[in-house]
């Protein structure tokens, strides 16, 4: 955005700005068309700042991104390992169902391997990676847990029940079932 003339940096904000109001009502397929047009700009202009529908959603999502980072920093001193990842892995879960399509963000491409440098997808995975480490290290997840195996998990329960009546209690329902295990109390 460095080095944009002003004219194009207001366009850029104000495309965003349409476009977070858009997905946060049609979800990642929000019309790259209907956006443009609402920002009063030439699809064209749109592409031109935003080149990919995943472009446009990694803007629309990255201010929220980088504080479930900031919270995952926080909570890697807490003095349960294990709960504090639970708790960053149910806010990331809450988050993914409040924000329509950035389950889908997540889950365009690895979490890991070949995510692009400074994607949601990375940036969350490095955050989780910390929690994740302390708690296997701690002997409170299985050591064989990797955060992709865990990003996957929060992505597929978001997807799952976004279309629920009620999506954030069965993606909680779904969610304790997949962290407490199915076995009875006790068992």
């Amino acid at each position: 955005m460095t080095g944009q003339r002003s004219d194009a940096r207001r366009n850029y904000a104000h495309i965003l700005a349409v476009a977070e109001t858009e997905v946060a009502a049609e979800g990642a397929q929000a019309s790259l068309e209907r956006i443009a047009r609402v920002a009063g700009v030439g699809s064209a202009t749109v592409r031109r700042h935003f080149p990919t529908r995943k472009a446009l959603l990694e803007a629309v999502f990255k201010q929220r991104v980088q504080a479930l980072c900031a919270r995952a920093h926080a909570l890697r001193d807490a003095a349960d390992s294990r709960a504090a990842l639970v708790e960053w892995l149910r806010e990331l879960l809450a988050y993914a169902l409040a924000a329509r399509g950035l389950a889908d963000v997540l889950s365009y491409e690895p979490l890991q391997d070949e995510a692009a440098e400074g994607s949601c997808a990375t940036v969350i995975g490095e955050a989780g990676s910390v929690l994740l480490r302390r708690a296997v290290d701690d002997r409170v997840v299985r050591a064989d847990t990797g955060i992709d195996d865990l990003l996957t998990l929060v992505v597929g329960i978001a997807l799952a029940t976004e279309n629920y009546t009620d999506p954030a209690a069965q993606a909680d329902r779904a969610f304790r079932l997949a962290v407490e295990g199915i076995a009875p109390a006790g068992a």
